[in-house]
């Protein structure tokens, strides 16, 4: 369970103060509470909070000068103003100097807790971000790549990995494009016994039928036009560690014949070579379809599939494990941008974990980078996804939801909340007309905007 949330109330109004600390303490808030400026900076100085509320009318030290002084001691800290004029130009200044947002005075408390549980869930981000940054910079201490995820299959691959690696057994890591199976890979051979030894990696698909021969297997001076000298390929220069063989469903038949001679025999011969050359590898290999389908159509040789698949580990596509997503986008906000603390809104991340991601953690990559690119100060906004405008997935009917598993409570509730965004987005997030719009209470409208997760 998540721990309390602190919050500091600072308003010279006695009744306010109080009204505001019944509210939040019933709302399961920790409150404390600061009758002047020079309180306030005393005591978000010497406690730890998650969030401020401030008057920006104030005695001995105003709000203003308060929001300054504390963002410089505290600049993590969301601070949200009170103002009896939400145009004027000192709410625009707090805006300016660092305020998460602004209240009007008086304010409707729906609207305040709406607010105040938005600012929460920022405050939350901020620590997820801070951890995160540590545990990655932890990871490039040791030059290390992790393989993010923390769901089901994510942790059962994770398990297989760790049994696998202290074993010399060839391993076969299949997976749609983009999903993470080098990262597998370079996971095993990091925590074998060949740690230590020679690791060479060889992408099939990348090179024609000659080329991968001799890349792979070397050449002697002469064999064919332009060897003019003897080469290593990757399997003499593995000789002791391990080998990583991706896209081998690529491989050409003539190809699949000496691979296996290497894997039965631990020998083979340079391209127009008469000496046998003998290594001690061990092969991980990967592939972007299902093998054995290619080995049922007659595309991939059957002896040779048995022989890579010795340990078998199936990477699932970015769809079937949603879990993973803002876990993964966070990583991606760290590894492309590590000296600024950027944030994904909530609403934003809702979007990728319900977009299907044909291109895997390769295009949610690609997505993040996009984003920060374009972000503007700490706040990152996810552009329009190929489901809401591009070329590419087609949003999911109700009967297709359905048959994907979903209940009708589910399908109902991303329906509503699907009409309520495109109700916001039609009155330009007015609430007040959003609500007429829908024919609701403006109440109903902000218990509704809470629950799922939508800010302005």
């Amino acid at each position: 369970m998540s721990r309390t949330k602190r919050i500091l109330i600072v308003d010279d109004e006695v009744s306010m103060r109080r009204n505001l600390v019944d509210l939040l303490s019933s709302g399961g808030y920790e409150v404390s509470e600061a009758g002047d400026g020079e309180a306030a900076i005393q005591t978000a100085t010497d406690q730890r909070f998650d969030l401020m509320l401030l008057d920006i009318n104030l005695p001995r030290v105003d709000g203003l000068t308060v929001l300054s002084e504390v963002k410089q001691r505290r600049p993590d800290l969301p601070i949200i103003i009170f103002t009896a004029y939400g145009t004027s130009e000192r709410a625009i200044r707090a805006m300016k100097s660092g305020a998460y947002d602004y209240v009007e005075k008086p304010f409707e408390l729906d609207e305040l807790m709406l607010i105040i549980q938005r600012a929460a869930e920022y405050s939350d981000l901020l620590s997820e971000v801070r951890e995160l940054r540590t545990k990655v910079s932890t990871i490039g201490s040791r030059t290390e790549v992790s393989i993010i995820g923390s769901s089901p299959q994510m942790k059962d691959i994770f398990k297989l990995i760790g049994r696998v690696s202290g074993t010399d057994a060839t391993v076969l890591v299949q997976g749609t494009s983009g999903t993470g199976k080098e990262l597998i890979a370079d996971a095993i051979q990091r925590h074998s016994s060949r740690a230590e030894k020679p690791y060479v990696k060889v992408h099939c698909g990348a090179l024609s039928e000659s080329v991968l021969e001799s890349e792979i297997f070397g050449h002697e001076r002469g064999a064919f036009t332009g060897a003019i000298a003897q080469r290593q390929g990757r399997f003499e220069l593995a000789d002791g560690g391990t080998i990583f063989l991706d896209e081998i469903n690529t491989m050409s038949a003539a190809l699949q014949v000496r691979l296996l001679r290497v894997l039965q025999e631990r020998s083979f011969y340079r391209v127009g070579g008469e000496s046998q050359v003998e290594v001690n590898v061990r092969v991980i290999a990967a592939a972007n379809c299902d093998v054995a389908e290619e080995v049922r159509k007659g595309r991939f040789r059957e002896d040779l599939y048995y022989r890579l698949n010795v340990v078998q580990i199936n990477v699932p596509p970015l769809s079937e494990r949603r879990e993973d997503i803002p876990l993964l986008a966070r990583h991606f906000l760290q590894k492309h941008c590590p000296d600024r603390e950027l944030i994904v809104p909530e609403e934003d991340m809702a979007r990728l974990q319900a977009y299907s991601w044909p291109g895997n953690v390769r295009e949610l990559e690609n997505t993040i980078q996009s984003a920060i690119v374009l972000a503007r100060e700490n706040m990152i906004s996810i552009g329009p996804l190929p489901s809401s405008g591009r070329a590419g997935v087609v949003p999911m009917t109700p009967e297709k939801q359905l048959e994907q598993g979903m209940s009708l409570k589910d399908i109902l509730a991303k329906t509503e909340e699907s009409l309520i965004r495109k109700a916001l987005a039609r009155t330009h997030w007015n609430r007040t007309e959003t609500a007429r719009y829908l024919g609701i209470h403006r109440r109903l409208l902000y218990t509704k905007m809470q629950e799922y997760g939508i800010a302005d």
